[in-house]
């Protein structure tokens, strides 16, 4: 659709991929999972522009945003995707920020970018095919 359009969201996510490794070495758990969640997103932004249209829609949910992106997910994924998405929103709204941070341990933020860290590169080998 747009490879202008899908090189820049991979572009970005790939600069958001090394700043949250850069956090979780920090020890900033809670911002290195939700830069995580920016990862994802802009990947399947990416796929979304290659695939459907060149303008993705303005949503965060990553589910939703890989449905409109016509991605088969089986159940494993759909709930990495799940679950990735409330980091957003944990990491960002007081309500949640404490209760969030506490669960951000060490072995959790590291198992979690791990799923992150799988599922990029599931998409990039088999959803974006670029130049």
């Amino acid at each position: 659709m747009g490879k202008e359009v899908t090189s820049y969201w991979i572009d970005s996510s790939d600069k958001d991929y090394q700043v949250m490794i850069d956090l979780f070495e920090k020890g900033h758990y809670t911002w290195s999972l939700f830069i995580g969640h920016l990862v994802l997103e802009k990947l399947l932004k990416a796929i979304y522009s290659q695939k459907v249209a060149k303008k993705p829609p303005l949503i965060h949910d990553l589910l939703r945003l890989a449905e409109k992106s016509n991605l088969d997910l089986d159940e494993g994924k759909k709930d990495i995707l799940d679950t990735v998405t409330t980091f957003n929103i944990q990491a960002r709204y007081d309500d949640y920020k404490l209760e969030f941070h506490n669960k951000c341990t060490k072995n959790f933020s590291e198992m979690w970018i791990s799923h992150i860290t799988e599922l990029r590169k599931w998409m990039k080998d088999n959803h974006l095919h670029l130049l």
